[in-house]
């Protein structure tokens, strides 16, 4: 194996951090997919990354504290996946509800909303579930926005009250709340209502 290749695809590893979750798409401007694959076997060998299931990995967290290595962050497995494979997703349902703060309640099954094909994968944290969904509530928003719309969709309309737009306040800053106003406006009419009390009394300049 090129020791050049090998160094590189580590620098690159290290330098995004622990806790990064990654897979071999992530070095393919470094070198080639036998030389890759290579690397990565060796790192999780050595004991310096760890293969969270088919074809990811994550450069892990020890902790001092509790003397045992930190679990992985589904939202990054989820991502890297994405990622490997080109898709957007969204989080949607409880999992949305838990990256808002709008829950503490930890999903046994991670669901994401994709314009990919509808796949699930297993890993031993539970499941990371991608549902086929193409419409204009997943798609053309950014990230922060889709996510606020899935977490109001999951809550329903009864359940998204005062206390709930607390809790976006202090989850959302004030760019990401004027983001979504302007973003949103043409998804469910009670949705974008939600999202203006959430805006409402505030200055875009503010």
């Amino acid at each position: 194996m090129n020791n050049n290749a090998m160094e590189q695809i580590s620098s690159r590893i290290y330098g995004n951090g622990r806790g990064h979750v990654f897979t071999s798409k992530d070095f393919s401007d470094l070198a080639n997919h036998e030389t890759i694959r290579q690397a990565l076997s060796r790192l999780t060998r050595e004991g310096k990354i760890r293969r969270l299931l088919r074809g990811v990995y994550e450069y892990p967290i020890f902790s001092t504290i509790l003397d045992e290595w930190v679990p992985p962050d589904p939202e990054r497995i989820a991502s890297a996946i994405a990622r490997a494979h080109g898709w957007t997703i969204v989080p949607a349902g409880e999992t949305a509800l838990n990256l808002l703060g709008l829950t503490t309640q930890v999903p046994a099954r991670w669901l994401y909303h994709s314009d990919g094909p509808t796949k699930t994968f297993s890993w031993a944290g539970g499941v990371l579930a991608f549902r086929h969904r193409t419409n204009k509530e997943v798609t053309p928003l950014s990230a922060k926005t889709a996510l606020l719309v899935q977490g109001l969709k999951a809550l329903g309309k009864e359940g998204s009250d005062e206390r709930v737009l607390d809790i976006l306040r202090e989850k959302l800053n004030h760019g990401e709340r004027m983001k979504a106003l302007k973003e949103a406006r043409f998804v469910t009419a009670w949705v974008y209502e939600m999202i203006r009390k959430l805006n409402q009394g505030e200055s875009p300049d503010a």
